[in-house]
């Protein structure tokens, strides 16, 4: 086969490579057959000539995101080769508009999230719609984490429906508040991530920051505030439109769900009629992640894909 060889302007090449050049592996792994080696900044790949020029693109492309502080992983490898597949830059994409908030800097891992993103500032009520581990809650959080940071709001709204999985509060033990923890808890663990525990305990025992059940929302106007409702394949019809008429000035919500595990009794899902009834709203969007935004481990991509192959039939 023939034989690219190619040198790199210089960067920081044990994040550029990975552990035991484990980045480099990932990237032979896209295209079969192909071998790279490493002197250096000196490259040589051996693959079909289509493959090296795609293969050098995204070395390339990873060194200018090593540049801009972006530690590459194996999802980053075979993103960048999805981008350029699709003509994309994976620099602007996966580099460019961090979310930086007091604990961490969040980007963009995939196309469909970079777009999420855009959307959510670009409208004041988005609907993020996609599997597990698409990152559409967590993102949506560390939005309005940064939303609070730069005084874009003066307070965070986090809430969900009190259903999973068929059970019912009233048999489940101890008081309201702890009947309602474990439904909030993936609220605040992402709240966690982005802001010291300390800080978090502050910000809610001070209003700042809200977690609460759904039913806490009625008869409230929600002025100033960043607000997400989460798991909303759960709410009823009645719930989400009461939770929509929740909106005031100089606010934003974000509603996110998973139609693919909706646990109401009946099944009749009040995200699925709202994204019906509003499509074409001005000043809302329905946004779709896809098992391709999946940043989990593979094998959760795999089981998404697997089961969207099943309800396709």
């Amino acid at each position: 086969m023939p034989k690219l060889s190619f040198d790199i302007a210089e960067v920081d090449l044990v994040q550029l490579l990975g552990p035991e050049d484990s980045l480099l592996r990932s990237l032979e792994a896209q295209f079969p057959g192909m071998q790279i080696q490493n002197r250096g900044y000196g490259f040589m790949i051996e693959a079909e000539n289509s493959d090296s020029e795609k293969a050098k693109a995204a070395i390339l492309a990873l060194a200018d995101l090593v540049r801009q502080g972006v530690t590459p992983d194996s999802r980053s490898v075979i993103e960048a080769v999805n981008l350029l597949e699709q003509k994309e830059s994976p620099t602007k994409i996966l580099g460019l508009g961090a979310i930086h908030t007091p604990g961490k800097t969040i980007r963009a891992k995939t196309l469909g999230q970079k777009q999420y993103l855009e959307a959510i500032d670009e409208h004041t009520i988005t609907f993020g719609i996609g599997p597990a581990g698409t990152g559409k809650t967590y993102l949506a959080v560390a939005k309005a984490v940064a939303a609070l940071y730069s005084k874009q709001v003066s307070r965070i709204i986090l809430t969900r429906p009190a259903v999973e999985a068929g059970e019912k509060l009233g048999f489940l033990p101890g008081t309201l508040s702890e009947k309602i923890d474990p439904y909030l808890r993936p609220l605040f663990d992402s709240l966690q991530e982005m802001l010291e525990p300390e800080v978090t305990a502050k910000l809610m025992e001070s209003g700042v920051i809200e977690v609460a059940p759904l039913a806490y929302m009625r008869g409230r106007t929600l002025n100033d505030a960043f607000i997400i409702l989460d798991e909303a394949q759960n709410t009823t019809a009645e719930q989400m439109k009461m939770f929509l008429t929740r909106l005031g000035f100089n606010s934003k919500m974000v509603i996110t769900g998973d139609a693919s595990q909706i646990d109401l009794p009946g099944g009749k899902s009040g995200l699925i009629a709202a994204t019906g009834i509003l499509s074409g709203v001005q000043g809302l969007n329905v946004f779709r992640l896809t098992s391709q935004d999946v940043v989990r481990h593979e094998l959760v991509t795999r089981i998404v894909e697997a089961y969207e192959l099943d309800e396709s039939k």
